[in-house]
């Protein structure tokens, strides 16, 4: 079946004008310009979630439109805070749904807390994580952050540093923090550790 990208934001709102119904009311009957559904399921148990991983103004007001919320990634306290939340939220309000939930996900290692080990494991997100300062839409975060590349966006330090850092981010509008573990095998079991006393 051939689906026509045209115009991807309202192929996507169709879409989640689909989903929803069907998710919460288990019957849906939708007539739309790229879907139509008539469709009924049975299944038990209270409905799930349905989180956009939304990061440019027209999805993130679908988003907050019609969604639980969005899954961020690489996208700044910044930028959370100034665009993403506050966008989702007026989007939400004008159409009678709750203050949508934020899930960010962040590069995260704890190191010895010293200059060096911070110089070196940041060099090492940077490549690591090199190709989301190449994709247009992570690009446009890191420069609404002023980050020079994915290594910026980086949680890194020792673990005074990096829980305040994780602990600011609510203040941000970040109701889920979800934590991506890199760093070296001798780094890792402090990063760890750390995580989870915050749980």
């Amino acid at each position: 079946m051939d689906i026509s990208f045209d115009k991807p934001i309202r192929h996507l709102r169709e879409y989640l004008e689909i989903l929803m119904p069907l998710v919460h009311e288990k019957s849906v009957r939708y007539q739309g310009e790229t879907l139509t559904t008539r469709a009924d399921i049975q299944v038990e148990g209270p409905a799930p979630k349905v989180m956009m991983s939304a990061l440019g103004p027209q999805l993130l007001k679908v988003t907050g439109r019609l969604c639980d919320g969005t899954i961020l990634w690489m996208t700044g306290p910044t930028t959370i805070s100034e665009h993403s939340a506050p966008v989702m939220k007026e989007a939400a309000e004008a159409a009678g749904r709750p203050e949508p939930e934020v899930v960010a996900g962040f590069p995260v290692c704890v190191t010895d807390g010293s200059d060096e080990q911070n110089r070196e494991t940041r060099e090492r997100a940077a490549k690591s994580f090199a190709m989301y300062g190449t994709l247009p839409s992570y690009r446009a975060m890191l420069d609404r952050e002023g980050y020079e590349g994915p290594g910026d966006i980086a949680i890194i330090g020792g673990v005074g540093e990096v829980e305040d850092r994780i602990g600011q981010l609510a203040d941000a509008g970040v109701t889920t923090f979800a934590a991506s573990e890199f760093g070296s095998r001798d780094q890792r079991p402090a990063t760890r550790e750390l995580l989870v006393s915050m749980l």
